[in-house]
Parts: structure tokens; sequence; C-alpha cells
């Protein structure tokens, strides 16, 4: 299915090739001066000039020791839609450096950038997105996202936005929540992330999936997805099509699992079938948490009962080359075959 694209392309009357650009270290310092021009067009030319300049982590370096941070900063509230586009563009391509990274985060800018989740203009709110996405990367990063208060607002985001940029909020998402979701939870991300589950995108429902294994990595996560009614739904993606959506899916099912009140609704959906399935597909990226889920539902009466009947089938991972997969394999059999 063909799906439109997020254009970055300029206006025709900024003609990049009229931009001031120069060479050494004296180029950066004219073009800090031109960020704070009153002229629109010497502005959007300094900024194209920058976008060229930042592929280069020791301009990155130099850009953040002249101070070019603040004025960036003070630019992505700017009228000109063409501003915000190239102040975005070159935000997001310093973020493409650690020092660049860390400039952003010690100069408050992830605050700043909350203000654009609402831009009218696409380009502007992908460029945004994506600079969350790689700052989130960085456990300094993703705190920072927190502290700003802007995981719910992205949450509530996930239900209006594209689906490019339904993407990166995920993954941004996926990092902060590894760290705290009493605020997620609030926003009602649960079930935000239940209707993503049966997306069309592959990619999509395999990065919903992927945030709500984090959410379950938390107490107060697991028992959100079982009261939300999630499991059913990430039983039926562990014969998705698509094998990281499953692999996703299976990663998020065990860590609900967790609990009693998991187990049992994951038994009850007939997660047992699908699973022995993934764990007899020897190439499955989803094989190792499918063993470990199998264990799981090993620790029910009617669980364990049911699996005696395809010990083997686990027991097949024992010849698998992973030490890891192994190493749960032989956890699998010995629930399995355990006798009160």
């Amino acid at each position: 299915m063909a799906h439109a694209r997020i254009s970055a392309y300029l206006p025709p009357d900024i003609d990049p090739t009229k931009a001031a650009l120069a060479f050494g270290r004296r180029a950066l310092p004219k073009l800090n001066e031109e960020l704070q021009s009153p002229e629109l067009l010497t502005q959007q030319r300094a900024l194209v000039a920058l976008c060229d300049l930042a592929h280069d982590p020791e301009k990155v370096y130099q850009a953040v020791e002249i101070g070019f941070i603040d004025n960036l900063k003070a630019l992505l509230g700017h009228p000109d839609s063409v501003v915000r586009q190239k102040t975005t563009e070159v935000l997001y391509l310093m973020t493409m450096h650690s020092v660049g990274r860390q400039g952003l985060i010690q100069n408050g800018v992830t605050a700043a950038l909350g203000g654009l989740l609402d831009d009218p203009v696409d380009i502007c709110r992908k460029n945004t997105h994506q600079i969350f996405e790689m700052m989130a990367k960085l456990p300094e990063g993703a705190a920072g996202v927190l502290q700003a208060g802007l995981v719910a607002p992205l949450v509530l985001k996930l239900k209006t936005e594209l689906d490019e940029i339904l993407e990166l909020i995920l993954a941004t998402l996926s990092s902060c929540l590894r760290m705290e979701v009493s605020e997620a939870l609030a926003a009602g991300a649960v079930a935000v992330l239940k209707e993503k589950l049966t997306h069309p995108s592959a990619a999509i429902r395999s990065k919903a999936a992927l945030v709500l294994l984090d959410i379950s990595s938390h107490a107060e996560g697991k028992i959100a997805v079982c009261e939300e009614e999630v499991i059913p739904v990430l039983v039926s993606l562990l014969e998705d099509t698509d094998p990281e959506v499953q692999a996703s899916a299976t990663g998020a099912l065990m860590f609900a699992m967790v609990t009693p009140q998991g187990r049992c609704s994951a038994l009850a959906a007939g997660a047992m079938v699908p699973l022995l399935q993934l764990v007899s597909e020897r190439s499955s990226p989803a094989r190792l948490n499918a063993v470990k889920a199998l264990t799981l539902l090993a620790e029910l009466p009617e669980g364990r009962a049911a699996l005696l009947e395809h010990t083997d089938t686990v027991r097949r991972c024992l010849r698998d080359p992973r030490r890891v997969l192994r190493a749960a394999a032989r956890t699998a059999i010995t629930a399995i075959q355990w006798k009160p």
C-alpha cells in the first residue's frame, strides 16, 4: 500500500546555493550572528548553511562551544515555518553526534521542543520527534523527556499523528518508559497501545508491542495490561505474518504473564499452541521468549498438564547453539515435569 511521505523540500524562493557558506572556524561565528538578524531571508540562509555544516562532528563541537544552541532554541517559536523547519533539522543533525546530544540536553532544548508537538507543518513535527527519539536513547535524554512532562502529550499524539511520526513517538516512549511508567499509565497509554496492536503497519504493531513490553517490566504496568485485556490481542499477534511483530508480542506477553492473572489470561486466550509453534521454529526471533512464556504457563496446574505432551518440542531447544536458550529450555522442562 502506498503511503504519503512527509516532504522536507523548501519553498522555491529559498535557494540553498545562496547561503552564506564559509570554511574554517570563522564560518560559525558569522552564521551565529546571522541567526540573530532581523532579516528573515538571512536567518533562513544561515540555517540552510548550518544544516550542511552539522554533518561534521567537529563543526557541531564548535557550534556548541560558540553558543549556537541558545540561538537555535529561541528560533523554535519563530512564526516562519521555514525557520522552524530548518532549526529543527539542524538540531536533529546535531543529535547524530554525541557532543550534540549532550549539548542539547545541557541547554534544555527538550522542554523547548514541546511547543512544536502541535506545529501545523508536518516536517517540523517529524524533525521534532526525530530529535526526541535520538535524545531518549541516552538515559539522561529519556529523563529529560520525563522531566519536561512530555510523556502524556506523546501518548495523546499516538491517537492523531501520521504513521511516519507514530513510529518515532513509539520509539521515544519505549526508551522513556523503561525508566518510569506512572505518567504514561495515567494518560491511558495501555488502551491507546492496545489499539495500535492491530494497526495495518507491521512496524507500528511491532513498536507498540515493544512499548507494552517496557510498560510490563514495571509492576503497575503488568496490572494495567491485564486490566485493559491486552493479553488476548498479544496472543493473536503470536501468529502475525511479520517475525518482528511476533517477537515483540511474545516479549510483551512473557512480561505480562509474570503475574498470576496474566498467566490465566494467556492460557484462556489460547496462548499455548502458538507459543509451541514459535518454540519449534529454529529461526524465529521469538523463540527464547516463547520458551520463557511456556515456563510461566507451566506454573498453572492445567498448563503444566497440557505441556507434558509437548516436552519434546521444548527439549529440541537443548541443541540450540545459544547458551541462553539452552538454559531457558532446561528451566522450562523442569517446570513442566515438576510434581507437587
